[in-house]
Order: structure tokens, then sequence, then C-alpha cells
């Protein structure tokens, strides 16, 4: 099992993402958040194929999908932290934390 753990930023509504996969191929996904957006997300997406999810155009996996349909903010991260969890989950990359550092200058 993977456990990933979105800060999204200022909004402060942190997500844990839980992704299992037992054939290396398909994966389960639960998430839970305070967010009212990615709590739909997390309604619907339930299983998925990882490698169809993983090797998709940008936008055209599954997740982005469900991002676009119930996320109102372009710029959450826990899209992206999802397909990360699927694709450790699924042995499609080792699971490494990612940093995004935003600073004004």
């Amino acid at each position: 099992m993977i456990k990933v753990i979105v800060n999204p930023g200022v909004c402060g509504l942190t997500t844990e993402i839980k992704a299992d996969s037992k054939d290396h191929q398909n994966s389960d996904v639960t998430i839970e958040t305070a967010c009212p957006f990615i709590k739909k997300i997390g309604e619907e997406l339930k299983s998925v194929d990882g490698y169809k999810e993983i090797f998709a155009k940008y936008g055209d996996s599954t997740v982005y999908e469900l991002a676009a349909k119930h996320c109102k903010h372009a710029s959450c991260p826990v899209p992206s932290g999802i397909l990360k969890a699927i694709e450790a989950a699924c042995g499609l990359a080792l699971p490494r934390d990612v940093e995004m550092k935003i600073t004004k200058e």
C-alpha cells in the first residue's frame, strides 16, 4: 500500500491518498480529505487501471477527467498526488517525495 499526503497550500485542506495494487496493473484508491471537491473525486474514483492512468496523455486520465468535473481550482496539486500514488502502487515508479517550493523574490 502506498500513502501520499498532499498539503495543497493556502487552503489548508490536506488530503491523504492510499493506493494499493495486487497485480501491479489495477489499483484501488481511497481518498480522505476535508475538501468537498476532492471528496467528490474520491467518491467516484475507487479502482483504476494504473497503466491507462499513468501512460495517458496529460489531462486524458480518469483522475484528470474527474478533477475537471469536480475540482474548482486548476492549480490544485491533489490530482497529481493521486496519480503518483497509483504509479507507485503499480510499481511503475519508486515511491519518492515530490516537492514544490514557492517563494516571492
